[in-house]
């Protein structure tokens, strides 16, 4: 089983990723959103997995990033 701090990075990881992703989103209107989640995917070293949730996410709503 997981320690406590394998685990909270990760978090931090996916908050750190969806606050740059919505700071792409303002800052390059002219990127499409799978242009800046390839970015990000690269960026943040995230499994296609996380892709899959980052995508989700930023369809569901918009992260709060304060």
């Amino acid at each position: 089983m997981s320690s406590v701090d394998e685990i909270l990075p990760a978090g931090d990881k996916m908050k750190k990723t969806l606050c740059w992703i919505s700071d792409m989103f303002k800052t390059h209107p002219d990127k499409s959103r799978q242009q800046i989640i390839s970015e990000a995917e690269i960026r943040f070293d995230l499994s296609p997995k996380e892709c899959d949730f980052v995508d989700r996410k930023l369809r569901d709503e918009v992260s709060d990033c304060e």
